[in-house]
C-alpha cells in the first residue's frame, strides 16, 4: 500500500471517527435539553401567577415575586408533608442499606450452604413489582394494625429497596481483596469490627449507588401513601401536593412551588454525593 493510500485511509477513519463522535455529542446535548426543560418550566412557573404561566409559560419570570413560595410556606400543610417525606424516606433508607449492605457481606464473604439461593431469592425481587400484592399488603398492614401508620410505608420501601441494594452491595463487596480481612483477623478484630471499620469505608461509593436508586423512587412514591395513608397529617409530599388542585380552580403558581421545594433536597444530595456516585459507577472499569 503506498503512502498516499495509507494517508487517506487514516484521514478517512478520522473523519469516520468525528462524525461519530459529533452525533453521538449532539444526540447527549439534545437529551440534556429534553430531561431540563421540565424542570427549568417548573422552576419558572413557581414565580409567577396564574395568569403570567398561561399567557408566556417560557419566559423569564420576576425571581424577587416570592409569593407562591410565601403563601405555600404559611398557609398551606406543605411543612408537615415535606417532614412526613423526610420519616418515611429517611427511616426507609437507614433499614434498607443497614439490612442490605449486611446481607450482602455475608453471601459475599461467607461460605456456607444456600448462600446462591439466597441471592437468588433477593434477585426474584427484582422481577416481580410489589404493586402486585397491593390488596394482600393492605389486608396484612390492616391485621398488623399499622394501617393508616407511617410504618407500613417503612416497611414496604424497605421490601422493595433490599433486593437492588444485596445486588449492587454483593457485586462490589465481591471484587475487594479479601487480604484485608484476612490481616484485621490476625490482628484480632472481631467480625463486627472488621464490617464496620475495614469493609463499611471501603463500600462507601457503593451505598451510594444502592441509596440513589432507592430514594429517588421513595421520596416520589404516590401508589403506597394513598392506599395505605388517609390521615391528612400523615401525607407525604407528592399525595400531600395534590391536596392544592381545587375540583374547579388550581392555583397553579403554588403548586409548582411546590413541586420545586420537593425537588430540592433530591437534587441538592445527588449534587453533594455527585463524586461518590462516579467513583461507584467506575470503579472496576480501570484496573
Amino acid at each position: 500500500m503506498t503512502a498516499a493510500a495509507e494517508t487517506y485511509y487514516e484521514k478517512r477513519g478520522l473523519i469516520g471517527t468525528l462524525g461519530r463522535d459529533g452525533l453521538l455529542q449532539i444526540i447527549l446535548v439534545a437529551n440534556t435539553f429534553i430531561m431540563l426543560a421540565p424542570i427549568v418550566i417548573m422552576v419558572f412557573s413557581a414565580f409567577k401567577t396564574n395568569m403570567e404561566i398561561f399567557q408566556s409559560p417560557f419566559s423569564l419570570p420576576d425571581f424577587t415575586n416570592v409569593a407562591n413560595f410565601v403563601k405555600i410556606w404559611t398557609q398551606t400543610n406543605f411543612l408537615r408533608y415535606l417532614a412526613n417525606s423526610f420519616i418515611v424516606t429517611g427511616a426507609s433508607m437507614v433499614c434498607i442499606l443497614t439490612l442490605g449492605t449486611m446481607a450482602a457481606y455475608a453471601i459475599a464473604r461467607y461460605q456456607f450452604f444456600g448462600a446462591s439461593f439466597i441471592l437468588m431469592f433477593f434477585l426474584a425481587g427484582l422481577t416481580l413489582p410489589l404493586k402486585l400484592a397491593i390488596i394482600p399488603l393492605f389486608m396484612l398492614m390492616r391485621d398488623l394494625g399499622i394501617l393508616n401508620n407511617q410504618l407500613s410505608l417503612i416497611a414496604v420501601y424497605t421490601a422493595m429497596g433490599l433486593p437492588t441494594t444485596v445486588f449492587i452491595m454483593t457485586g462490589f463487596i465481591r471484587t475487594l481483596p479479601s487480604e484485608l480481612e484476612d490481616a484485621a483477623r490476625m490482628d484480632g478484630a472481631s467480625e463486627a469490627r472488621i464490617m464496620w471499620s475495614i469493609m463499611l469505608p471501603l463500600v462507601r461509593p457503593a451505598m451510594v449507588i444502592a441509596g440513589i436508586q432507592n430514594v429517588v423512587p421513595i421520596w416520589n412514591d404516590f401508589f403506597f401513601p394513598l392506599v395505605f395513608i388517609q390521615n391528612d397529617s400523615l401525607k407525604t409530599l407528592p399525595q400531600g401536593l395534590t391536596t392544592f388542585m381545587g375540583e374547579y380552580t388550581t392555583d397553579w403558581g403554588v403548586l409548582f412551588s411546590g413541586l420545586t421545594l420537593s425537588a430540592a433536597p433530591i437534587i441538592l444530595i445527588y449534587i453533594m454525593l455527585s463524586r461518590q456516585f462516579i467513583n461507584g459507577m467506575t470503579s472496576g472499569a480501570v484496573k
